[in-house]
């Protein structure tokens, strides 16, 4: 695998769904990530901290440019919990579970990594569906963190290494009726 190819298309993929989906300083960006599908295996399969390493620094390097707040979505073992900042935690009124992400256990490599590189990581069960935009790397399903009405969002790209991927934002409910008129910019 290509680290350096792998951290540029994540990288490039967080810049377009930040701007694709208008997100803003404090916004919370969920990632679920299987670094199996990224190496063209199956989902759970041959988990790689260095792929998850590489994305990792790709996506969080651009978020935390941009002060967007990550939630990194565990695997299935851990019910898709989430590795968040403490402050996000407090701020979005987040209850902590007590449990730690492993690579090949229960967690996955993705949610491993940010939880050690994060300058005080926390767990938690839920983010109360309240991002406001996401990508899913490998087929995670992370629809249930983001906020209704989820969308999907089409970027330039369509894969990283090997995994498909599917980006999505939170737009706006449309109330109203025939006679409504919408703001294109919330669309």
């Amino acid at each position: 695998m290509d680290l350096s190819l792998i951290r540029e298309q994540s990288a490039q993929a967080a810049r377009e769904i930040i701007e694709a989906a208008h997100l803003q300083e404090g916004d919370l960006f969920v990632v679920g990530c299987s670094s199996s599908e990224v190496q063209g295996d199956r989902i759970g399969t041959h988990t790689s901290v260095d792929v998850a390493g590489a994305l990792y620094e790709g996506i969080a390097g651009v978020l935390d440019e941009k002060k967007i707040r990550l939630a990194a979505q565990c695997c299935e073992h851990l019910n898709r919990a989430l590795v968040v900042d403490r402050d996000t935690m407090e701020k979005y009124g987040l209850e902590q579970v007590n449990t730690i992400p492993q690579p090949n256990h229960a967690g996955g490599a993705f949610a491993t990594v940010t939880y050690e590189k994060r300058p005080d990581p926390v767990l938690v069960e839920s983010i109360n569906a309240q991002a406001k935009a996401g990508i899913d790397i490998g087929g995670t399903l992370i629809g249930m963190h983001i906020r209704p009405v989820v969308v999907p969002l089409r970027i330039s790209l369509r894969k990283i290494g090997d995994a498909n991927i599917v980006c999505a934002r939170y737009r706006p409910k449309y109330v109203g009726g025939q006679r409504a008129i919408y703001d294109p910019e919330l669309m």
